[in-house]
Formats: C-alpha cells, structure tokens, sequence
C-alpha cells in the first residue's frame, strides 16, 4: 500500500531536517587546524625562548655597557680617535681594573686560608674560649679540635664532598669567561658601530619617527651613564669610610675588604650589601669574635645612613629617580633576571620615567588644604 502524498512530503522534510541538524560546522575543521598551529607555535616559541635566554641575556648586558661607554667614545673620537680603537682602549681599561680587582681579593682570601690553616688550633681555641665567656657555652676547644681531625667527622666528610666538585667549578669557570669575553665582543661591536646602527635603524622609520628614536637612545646614554656614576661614587663613600672603620677595628688587609664592601654593595643593589658583607666578618670572626661584632654594627648603621641620607641625593641627582622607584626596580629587575635584572633595573627604569615624563601634557596642580608643607 502506498502511504498519501502527505506522508511523503513529511518524511522528506524530517529527513532534511536531521541531515541538516546533524552536519558538522564549515568552521569547526579550520578552527581545529588553527587550534594546534598556535599550540605547535606556542610549543615552539617556548623552546626557542629558553634555548636563546642566554644569549640574549648577553646581548642586553653587551647593550648596556656599550651605553655606558658611549660618552667616552663619543669623546675620543671627537679629538681625532677611530671609534675601534676609542672603544677598545675603554673596555681594555674596564677589564684591567675588574681583573686588578678579583686578583687583589684572590690573593686576600688565600692569604687569609693560609693563615687559618697554619693557626687552626690557636683560632678555634679563641673562638671556643669567646663563646664560652660570651654565651655561657660549655664547648671543649680540644674536643672541637679532635672533631676536625677525625677522618670521618663531620668537617672531614664536607670537605671531601665538596673536593668532588671542583671539576664542576672549573667547567663553570670556563663558561663563565667565555661569556665574560662574548659580553666584551658583543660590546664592542655595539658600541663602535653605534651612530652606524642607529642610521640603519632611523632608515627603515618616517622622519618624526626617526627622532623619536634618537631622542630614545640619548636618554637611555644619559641614564646609564648616571647610574654608573652614581654607582661609582657611591662605592667611593663607601670604600672610604669602611677603610676608616676597618682600620680602626683592627681588621685584616682593611683596604682590600673596604674595597670589597664599596664596589660590591653599591652594584649589586637589594642583596649586595650581605654579600659584601659577608667576606670581611668572616676573616674578621676568624682573628676575633669581638672585633667581628664591631665590624657588622658599622656596617648595619652604615647601610641605614646610607640608604636614608646619602644614596637618595646622589641618584636623584645623577638619574632623576627617586629612591622608593629604584628600590622596586631592582627588586622587579632581580625577580626576572637575578642579579643582572637588579643591576640593569635602575638604568631601565630611569628611561622608562624619561620617555614617560616626555610624553603627553602636563598640568599645573592646584592647591589642597591637605597638602603638607615642603
């Protein structure tokens, strides 16, 4: 029997009903494809994020030294010199003086490891004896002395631990240098080439465009160069009055550990001052307990003047930057790139406030009574 034309008609419209309910989207397959490109892509930009973060972390380093020194090549060859060799003889002078530095603290610290071991028993007996009279301890300097010795004490066994590492440090030193001397090329290049680089940039951007470049890298040489001699002069202070404190301590080799406190406090900002800090208590704790005690009083109370009194005056002077923002760069800069974040937090922030303070309109501010006096 055959169903009614009705029925037929039904029947077709509810099957070109389910069909086209059940028909997948145009857009559903290309969204798919899109999908996994930009996971591929994502997976891909974060391997070769972290396989060229070393590299570029040379570059920004080399970056901001070329800036650093570009003043003085811009000098010297003004007077006639080649921009090379202007910039050669900077950096030849920059790494005789970092490596008469780390020579004259190399030779301290031997100096003084020498010394422990010749007078080991003599220094634990003082140190034994401080603490007892100090503290009330009730330790026996030849029991401690005998604990050294023992071949399984426990001195014995972190020596023998850490003498496994040695190879470990020599691979480390040599990467180290490598990278010293790959910062000192790309350094060079930047800084010899740099009125070069800055035209093949311009060349490629609209004139109004090409001056705000310009305008953009002399601020960042100009705040650069006053971090650094913020820096420099700071660590001056520094060194000086922790020479006369040192001296008058009784500190060992009080020249080379004030040295040491003023370079290392001053350019390795939030965390500098406990590494400087360090070196001389420990051979100061080492020749006497008491003495070492004076030594972290003048340095804690030196830091305090320092951070209130001293700092905020030169690197509003010299950078435009005021203390509380200095401060947080460099804690921001450490968070992302360690300690070379924190270095070259204060330099980037003061360009960031230069080109903010450059940019838009500024208004004259109008009076409130909450307003406190200056």
């Amino acid at each position: 029997m055959v169903p009614p034309p009705e029925t037929i008609g039904t029947l077709e419209v509810v099957a070109v009903t389910s069909d086209s309910n059940t028909a997948m989207p145009r857009w559903v397959p290309r969204a798919i494809v899109l999908l996994w490109l930009g996971f591929l892509g994502t997976v891909l930009m974060q391997e070769l994020w972290d396989r060229l973060f070393g590299f570029l972390l040379l570059l920004v380093i080399s970056l901001f030294i070329a800036l650093a020194i570009e003043p003085g090549t811009n000098r010297l060859a003004r007077r006639g010199m080649k921009r090379g060799t202007a910039t050669a003889l900077i950096l030849a002078g920059v790494a005789v003086v970092a490596i008469g530095f780390v020579a004259v603290m190399g030779a301290l610290i031997a100096d003084q490891a020498s010394e422990l071991a010749d007078n080991r028993d003599q220094y634990v007996t003082d140190v034994v004896g401080f603490l007892n009279d100090t503290f009330g301890a009730n330790l026996d300097a030849a029991e401690v002395i005998d604990s050294i010795d023992d071949p399984r004490g426990p001195v014995r066994e972190f020596l023998n631990s850490q003498a496994d590492r040695a190879v470990q440090l020599g691979v480390s030193a040599f990467s180290t240098l490598f990278q010293v001397f790959s910062i000192l090329l790309f350094t060079f290049y930047l800084a010899a080439d740099g009125p070069k680089l800055r035209r093949t940039i311009c060349s490629w951007l609209r004139p109004e465009r090409q001056r705000t470049v310009l305008d953009i890298w002399e601020l960042a040489v100009d705040k650069t160069g006053g971090y650094l001699s913020s820096r420099a002069i700071l660590a001056v202070v520094s060194s000086f009055l922790h020479w006369i404190a040192f001296q008058a301590i009784g500190t060992p080799a009080p020249i080379a550990l004030a040295l040491w406190v003023g370079v290392v406090s001053q350019f390795l900002p939030v965390i500098g001052i406990y590494v400087a800090g360090a070196l001389p208590l420990l051979l100061t704790v080492i020749d006497s307990p008491l003495k070492a005690l004076f030594v972290l009083g003048f340095i804690v109370v030196y830091q305090q003047i320092e951070n209130f009194l001293i700092a905020p005056k030169i690197t509003a002077q010299k950078m435009q930057l005021h203390a509380g923002v200095a401060f947080a760069s460099a804690i921001i800069g450490g968070a992302v790139l360690g300690p070379t974040g924190a270095i070259l937090g204060l330099p980037a922030a003061a360009v960031i406030q230069g080109i903010l303070s450059s940019v838009g309109e500024r208004y004259e501010v109008v009076e409130s009574d909450g307003d406190g006096a200056e």
